[in-house]
């Protein structure tokens, strides 16, 4: 079981470093705080996955990665919970990112600074976000609503509808589909192309 847990864990990285442009999991030693801030979520989520003995085992990897995530994401400005992203995250910039608890988003979304995708009024329900979804500087996504595939948010967007057209353009406040074009142009050709 825990090999495929960390297959599953060395997968997910490979398409978050695809997402993100770079062509290796392994981060620099100073600076590319945004990366190892990835890399530490996607250790927690490793971590949350273990069960028994390895669980126990695991302690003191899963004390070093909380440490590390709690601090970068003070530095960044990140309020980025673990199980929500799926494979293929991008985290564009530092910056301002306040993500919902229930909130729950599939493959290869980028998404940049200044976003926030929220519940309303204390509620538990947020967004959920489909594959393959670009959110731009500045959206805002709020509410139980859900975001169809290949859907691009524009900058500053206020989305509290739900976007069902798949392949489409949103923007505005509040925001309103702007075109029939997909997201595609803002993701990383390197991974798409490997999805298909």
């Amino acid at each position: 079981m825990t090999s495929q847990q960390k297959k599953k864990l060395y997968e997910t990285l490979a398409q978050d470093a695809a997402a993100s442009g770079r062509s290796s999991i392994r981060s620099i030693l100073f600076g590319d705080e945004i990366w190892k801030f990835q890399v530490s979520l996607r250790m927690l989520e490793y971590c949350d996955s273990l069960g028994g003995a390895e669980a126990f085992l695991r302690i003191p990897l899963r004390v070093r990665h909380r440490i590390r995530y709690h601090a970068l994401s003070l530095k960044l400005g990140y309020t980025i919970p673990t199980h929500v992203f799926g494979g293929g995250l991008a985290i564009a910039h530092r910056g301002t990112i306040v993500v919902a608890k229930g909130t729950r988003a599939g493959r290869n979304c980028r998404i940049h600074e200044g976003v926030t995708i929220g519940a309303t009024n204390g509620e538990d329900g947020a967004a959920q976000i489909g594959n393959n979804v670009f959110i731009g500087a500045g959206a805002k996504i709020i509410g139980e609503i859900e975001i169809a595939d290949d859907v691009a948010i524009g900058a500053n967007a206020v989305v509290v509808r739900s976007i069902n057209e798949p392949g489409t353009t949103w923007g505005g406040v509040p925001a309103k589909k702007i075109s029939d074009h997909s997201s595609h142009g803002n993701l990383s050709k390197q991974l798409l192309f490997s999805e298909r």
